[in-house]
């Protein structure tokens, strides 16, 4: 009897255990991925790789950009108030001598047309059109020598002009400045603008154009080229009398330093 239930007591247990195995024995398979789309999850990955590292080189340039414009413009504005300095020093020192300053000649002039060429004889038209003065109220800066100052007393009676100061170089470039880029009228907005044509010569930014024209650097030809012609307001009151000169009361001829008036009346 006792080994009888020792044999059902283990067939039981058995037959028990036997029953509480897992159902599966071998492990399931993962369905395999396309070689395709795993290059292309890699290709995206790699991209957006590129396209981080890209950012981060173009912040790092604009950044490295910004840092030069301004070291150049402080380095222009350290350079106009030596130069002013030193102007003031001359002037205190020849009047402490009992002399008088005489300033070097000017370099650089603006030229304004205030009449229209109707019935006018052909040379004086030419030089309007060397001038690039196509219109009334068109403006252009001028390289002051000897074969421009005989072209300005040619258009004279059509023409005021005079040598304009830092101020109303940089009011006419910020406020009437616009470039010409493949032969279009475009707003110096951007600095890109000016780089993109002026570049190759170290003019990369407004102030770097501004600064080439108030001293009249060597580039100055193809600065003031790259500007397209000002057009201006007629000048706040209007105009006194056209026909005559300057030191008759009138309008055309030289006005030297006095031009600078006029242009605060008529940006």
């Amino acid at each position: 009897n006792f080994s009888l239930l020792t044999l059902l007591h283990t067939t039981y247990t058995c037959t028990h255990t036997r029953t509480e195995e897992p159902k599966y024995t071998e492990k399931q398979k993962l369905p395999e991925v396309p070689e395709t789309l795993l290059k292309r999850r890699k290709q995206r990955a790699i991209s957006k790789v590129k396209q981080l590292e890209n950012a981060i080189k173009q912040r790092r340039a604009k950044r490295a950009k910004r840092l030069e414009l301004f070291a150049r413009a402080e380095q222009y504005v350290k350079e106009y108030r030596r130069q002013e300095r030193d102007t003031i020093r001359l002037k205190r020192a020849a009047r402490n001598k009992g002399n008088f300053y005489v300033p070097a000649e000017p370099k650089l002039a603006v030229v304004i047309r205030i009449r229209g060429v109707n019935g006018v004889s052909p040379k004086p038209r030419k030089v309007l059109q060397l001038l690039r003065l196509r219109q009334i109220n068109n403006a252009t800066f001028v390289k002051l020598n000897k074969a421009t100052i005989n072209m300005l007393r040619i258009a004279e009676p059509y023409i005021t002009w005079g040598y304009p100061n830092l101020k109303t170089v940089r009011e006419m470039v910020y406020k009437r400045g616009f470039g010409r880029l493949n032969d279009r009228r475009v707003p110096l907005s951007d600095n890109s603008v000016i780089e993109k044509r002026l570049g190759k010569l170290d003019i990369i930014c407004i102030e770097d154009l501004i600064h080439e024209l108030y001293t009249v650097g060597p580039n100055f030809k193809k600065a003031n080229n790259f500007l397209w012609h000002f057009k201006l307001n007629t000048p706040r009151g209007g105009w006194r009398k056209k026909t005559n000169h300057y030191s008759e009361g009138g309008d055309f001829g030289n006005r030297e330093d006095l031009i600078n008036r006029l242009l605060r009346r008529m940006i």
